[in-house]
C-alpha cells in the first residue's frame, strides 16, 4: 500500500491520515465555503418559538437546520469537503464512521458529486438513518455496539483500501461548512445576547464560534448530555482522554473520544459547557412536538434543556439550532407518552 495512506501521528485518539490538514479554519474560511454551500444547499429558516420564548420571558429564535434535504445540518460540511475531493480520492471513493447525520451528509455530497462513499454505523443504529443513507447510494456497514467502535473499524478499512477516510471532526473543510449556518443567522438575527449549540464532537458548536461568536456580542454555549460527557469533560479539564461513559440516547450526542480540531476551537469560542440530564433531554424534545409540532432528535434537546434550565435568560435574544429531524419514531414515541404522564 502506498505510504501516504498509512496513519500519521494523531493528536487525539483517534486516527488521522496525511491528507487531513489539521490547521484551524477561521470565519474567511466559513464565508468562503458559503460560496459553496449556497449553490447546492438552501438557507434555513430562523424562526421565533412562541413558545419558548413565553416560557423565557425572552425572545428565542429557532435556527431550522432541520429543512435541508438530509433533515440535518452536517450536509452543510458535506458538500463543502466532497465538493474540493481530490481527483485521486474521486475513483477510490469515500468511508467515514457515523452514528447518523454525519454519514447521510457524506452520502448526499457522494451522490451529488458521483463519488463512492462507504459508511460504518454502529449496529442497531438508527433504523430510517441507515435506510436514508442506503437511498443515497451509500454501502453501509454495522459493526459494534455504539459510534466508537464503527468509528475504529472504517479506520482500518481506511488503510487497507485506500479510500479517503472522513474523519467526523478534525475536518477543516466540514468545519467550515457547517459555519454557514452561523453566517446566515448573523445576516438576520445581528443582536444575539446567547445561543445555546448541542455538542457531540462538535462540529456545530465550532461553525457557531467562527460566526456568531466571532462577529457578533453573543455567548456561544456548548451542552452536552450528562450521560455523554467526554467533550465537556476536555473543555473543563484540558484533556484529549476518552471518556469511559457514553449511555445517552441522543445518538447525536453520543462519543466517547474528543476531537482534537474541534475542542481547540471549542475552548478559545465558547463562553461556556453545559451538562443537562436525559431527562430533561426527554422533555425538551417532547415539549417542543407537543406545543409547536416540531420534530427534532436528542441532540437538539441539549440546547432546549439548557434555556429552559437558565436562571438569567429573561429579557434576551436567544437562537437555539434545530440541527436534525431524523429521531427514531418509537423513541419520539415513548418521549411524549413519558411527557404526558409527567403533564
Amino acid at each position: 500500500m502506498d505510504g501516504r495512506y498509512e496513519p500519521v501521528e494523531s493528536p487525539d485518539d483517534t486516527t488521522v491520515f496525511p491528507y487531513h490538514d489539521l490547521t484551524p479554519p477561521t470565519t474567511a474560511d466559513v464565508a468562503r465555503a458559503r460560496k459553496v454551500v449556497t449553490r447546492y444547499l438552501p438557507e434555513t429558516p430562523l424562526v421565533r418559538s412562541e413558545h419558548l420564548s413565553a416560557a423565557l420571558s425572552a425572545d428565542v429564535y429557532l435556527k431550522r437546520d432541520d429543512t435541508l434535504p438530509t433533515g440535518a445540518f452536517k450536509v452543510r460540511g458535506g458538500v463543502t469537503l466532497v465538493s474540493s475531493l481530490d481527483d485521486e480520492f474521486r475513483d477510490r471513493g469515500l468511508v467515514t464512521a457515523s452514528s447518523g447525520n454525519h454519514g447521510l451528509s457524506i452520502a448526499w455530497a457522494g451522490r451529488e458529486f458521483d463519488v463512492p462513499v462507504t459508511i460504518g454505523v454502529p449496529e442497531g443504529a438508527n433504523a430510517g438513518k441507515v435506510a436514508a443513507m442506503e437511498r443515497l447510494g451509500a454501502d453501509v456497514r454495522q459493526h459494534g455496539p455504539d459510534y466508537d467502535a464503527a468509528r475504529e473499524h472504517v479506520e482500518q478499512l481506511a488503510i487497507e483500501t485506500g479510500k479517503r477516510y472522513v474523519h467526523s471532526g478534525n475536518e477543516p473543510k466540514l468545519l467550515a461548512g457547517v459555519g454557514t449556518a452561523g453566517l446566515e443567522v448573523v445576516e438576520e438575527l445581528p443582536d444575539v445576547d446567547r445561543l445555546y449549540c448541542p455538542v457531540g464532537g462538535g462540529t456545530a458548536a465550532v461553525g457557531y464560534c467562527l460566526t456568531v461568536g466571532a462577529v457578533t456580542d453573543a455567548d456561544v454555549i456548548g451542552v452536552q448530555s450528562a450521560a455523554a460527557p467526554a467533550m465537556h469533560r476536555a473543555y473543563h479539564e484540558d484533556t484529549l482522554a476518552p471518556h469511559d461513559r457514553m449511555e445517552t440516547s441522543a445518538e447525536g450526542v453520543a462519543t466517547r473520544v474528543p476531537f482534537a480540531l474541534t475542542m481547540g476551537l471549542l475552548r478559545d469560542g465558547l463562553a461556556d459547557f453545559e451538562l443537562v440530564s436525559e431527562a430533561a433531554i426527554r422533555d425538551a424534545v417532547a415539549r417542543l412536538f407537543t406545543e409547536e409540532r416540531i420534530v427534532m432528535e436528542g441532540a437538539c434537546g441539549t440546547a432546549v434543556a439548557a434555556a429552559l434550565e437558565a436562571d438569567d435568560i429573561a429579557g434576551e435574544t436567544v437562537v437555539l439550532p434545530v440541527s436534525g429531524r431524523n429521531i427514531d419514531r418509537a423513541k419520539l414515541d415513548a418521549f411524549l407518552a413519558e411527557y404526558a404522564d409527567a403533564a
